[in-house]
C-alpha cells in the first residue's frame, strides 16, 4: 500500500520561501508519477507540479512555473517542492499524490492519482 506524508508547510511572508517534502513508501511500480496538488478554500483542487520516476522530467502549472521547483531524492524516498517569491494567492492546503502512470499521461488528472497524503497548510500573509 502506497503511503505519502507531507511536511514543511506553515506561514510565510509575501516574497518568502517554503520547501515542502513528501515522503513516500510502498511503491512497487517502476514507472509512476508523484504530483503536488493544492486546494484553496472554496476552490477546486488543482495540479501544481509533477515529476516522473523514469527520467525525473517535470511539469508545472502555468501559474507556478519559474517560481516553484519540484525535485526528488530517491535515497530518501522524498519529493520536494521548493516555493519561492510567494504571493498570498498560493495560500492553500498542499497535497502530494502518487499515480501509477507515466507523467506524460498522468499530468494533473486527479483520477490517475490513487494515493494521497493528508495535506500540509501553506499560508502566505504579512
Amino acid at each position: 500500500q502506497v503511503q505519502l506524508v507531507e511536511s514543511g508547510g506553515g506561514l510565510a511572508q509575501p516574497g518568502g520561501s517554503l520547501r515542502l517534502s513528501c515522503v513516500f513508501s510502498g511503491i512497487t511500480l517502476d514507472y509512476y508519477t508523484i504530483a503536488w496538488f493544492r486546494q484553496a478554500p472554496g476552490k477546486e483542487r488543482e495540479g501544481v507540479s509533477c515529476i516522473s520516476s523514469a527520467d525525473r522530467s517535470t511539469y508545472y502549472s502555468a501559474s507556478v512555473k519559474d517560481r516553484f521547483t519540484i525535485s526528488r531524492d530517491d535515497s530518501k524516498n522524498t519529493v520536494y517542492l521548493q516555493m519561492d517569491s510567494l504571493p498570498p494567492a498560493v495560500t492553500a492546503v498542499y497535497y502530494c499524490a502518487h499515480g501509477g502512470l507515466p507523467m506524460q499521461i498522468a499530468e494533473f488528472t486527479p483520477a490517475v492519482y490513487t494515493s494521497w497524503g493528508q495535506g500540509t497548510q501553506v499560508t502566505v500573509s504579512s
